[in-house]
């Protein structure tokens, strides 16, 4: 899926590596007329079931980052009166001390919510909320881009503004599509590997991440060293330096303090092909790890990594 430590391994395995399970497609049984006009009570197929939201939410509460991003990007921000701990953007976002990998319901109840979104149900949180007459939508972190944009329509759905998210997320396919085509296609792949922290967990092909680097058509280091398929690895650093990548993602600039710099002082890195090119490449940790409207952002430091590590040497 959305700070990385070793929390950070644990923000992905416990958030990316709950996909396919729901991402709203979009088969809400409310009547096209109803969804486009922003009539309730609408039906949502989330992660949890259809959920059936009976009048257009007055106090939202996210406990995940990336749907908070996406509620304020689809113009449902006034509705949030509450967020969790790690929902840092929009600056203007009601971040408060909830906590969306350990929830705790009395917490949650006491913004009496008329609705609740979330990424993990954790702790029978889903249950507890639903048993009060809460509706909650759990939206599992994305597998796919396409799953993005699903679970940004369900959310435009749920709010109110079906509109304005189906604009968002055809903005988005849009850029992406735009980007990826403009970049410059190497002779050769270019291999990659992708830090989530200090202690060499990677991402494969297989996950959300894997497969935005994949629209370059780049090669993943990790792929190999996955033969249980979780999608998230841990290497070592001989075995990385031995793969010897073309370019190197860091994903733990904030959390870990990593730089092109300090990745060079690693013993034996200094000779590896993305540190001599200059191809070590220092994202932004949040970004890195969610699903929601920046990763147009990612996907363009992407392609400029791509394009640098292109050019002749």
């Amino acid at each position: 899926m959305r700070h990385f430590r070793r929390s950070v391994a644990a923000t992905l395995l416990g958030a990316f590596l709950l996909t396919g399970c729901g991402q709203g497609s979009s088969d809400d049984t409310a009547s096209t007329e109803d969804q486009s006009t922003g009539a309730f009570p609408v039906t949502v197929a989330a992660g949890n079931g259809d959920v059936t939201i009976p009048a257009r939410p007055k106090r939202i509460v996210s406990l995940a980052p990336t749907s908070t991003e996406m509620l304020f990007a689809i113009g449902a921000g006034k509705q949030v009166v509450a967020a969790d701990e790690l929902s840092n953007y929009p600056a203007e976002a009601p971040r408060t001390k909830l906590s969306g990998f350990k929830p705790n319901a009395e917490a949650v109840i006491g913004y009496t919510p008329d609705l609740v979104v979330l990424t993990n149900d954790s702790d029978g949180i889903v249950k507890a909320l639903t048993a009060v007459k809460i509706p909650v939508l759990l939206e599992p972190a994305a597998a796919t881009l396409d799953d993005t944009y699903d679970q940004l329509t369900d959310l435009g759905t749920a709010t109110g503004h079906r509109t304005e998210a189906g604009k968002v997320a055809a903005d988005m396919k849009s850029k992406i599509d735009e980007i990826v085509a403009k970049a410059p296609k190497p002779a050769a792949p270019l291999r990659y590997y992708h830090e989530l922290d200090t202690t060499y967990f990677s991402v494969t092909s297989k996950t959300f991440l894997g497969q935005v680097y994949g629209r370059f058509g780049l090669t993943n280091i990790a792929d190999a060293a996955d033969p249980k398929g979780t999608g998230y690895p841990q290497l070592s650093a001989e075995y990385v330096v031995q793969a010897n990548p073309d370019l190197v993602f860091l994903g733990d600039t904030k959390c870990c303090a990593q730089t092109a710099a300090t990745v060079a002082k690693r013993p034996a890195w200094g000779n590896m092909t993305a540190v001599k090119n200059g191809g070590i490449v220092e994202l932004d940790d949040d970004i890195a790890s969610r699903w929601g409207p920046r990763v147009v952002e990612l996907v363009q430091v992407v392609a400029d990594a791509v394009g640098k590590a292109s050019q002749p040497k």
